[in-house]
């Protein structure tokens, strides 16, 4: 993916965000589910994130961004801001 497929993807997944805390304000989803989903877009988005500042820290030191690659969840969710 390049930099505007990261953001748009980035961009979708905050929307189905604001979506499931909408159902389930009313009533459309248990919060059980929405939980579940939470976590996973959120898993996601970390990933997203972290790809996004591979690719932009590759090209800032003339590498190239596509060599970025995704990584494990349970790599980037522990990083602290």
């Amino acid at each position: 993916m390049d930099q505007e497929q990261i953001l748009a993807r980035i961009t979708a997944m905050v929307d189905d965000e604001r979506r499931l805390r909408d159902a389930v304000a009313s009533g459309q989803i248990d919060n059980a589910t929405e939980h579940e989903r939470l976590g996973q877009l959120e898993r996601d988005l970390d990933q997203c994130w972290d790809l996004l500042r591979q690719r932009r820290a590759k090209s800032e030191f003339g590498e190239n961004p596509d060599e970025a690659h995704v990584r494990p969840s349970s790599q980037v969710e522990g990083y602290q801001s």
